[in-house]
């Protein structure tokens, strides 16, 4: 899955990220692209609890 997120500016915008997505989905992988906003997970078994947890 490959989401936008708006609004991440430091290394712990990326931290917070990645723990919101391994609270709903331990296995997965998370690739943030910071500057440009993007972050790609695989191994996430709930779509939309992962959307809801990185909100």
């Amino acid at each position: 899955m490959e989401l936008v997120v708006n609004g991440m500016r430091c290394g712990h915008c990326e931290v917070a990220v990645q723990r919101a997505v391994k609270r709903v989905s331990p296995q997965a992988e998370v690739v943030i692209a910071r500057a440009d906003g993007r972050v790609s997970i695989t191994g996430a078994a709930d779509t939309t609890a992962v959307e809801n947890a990185i909100r």
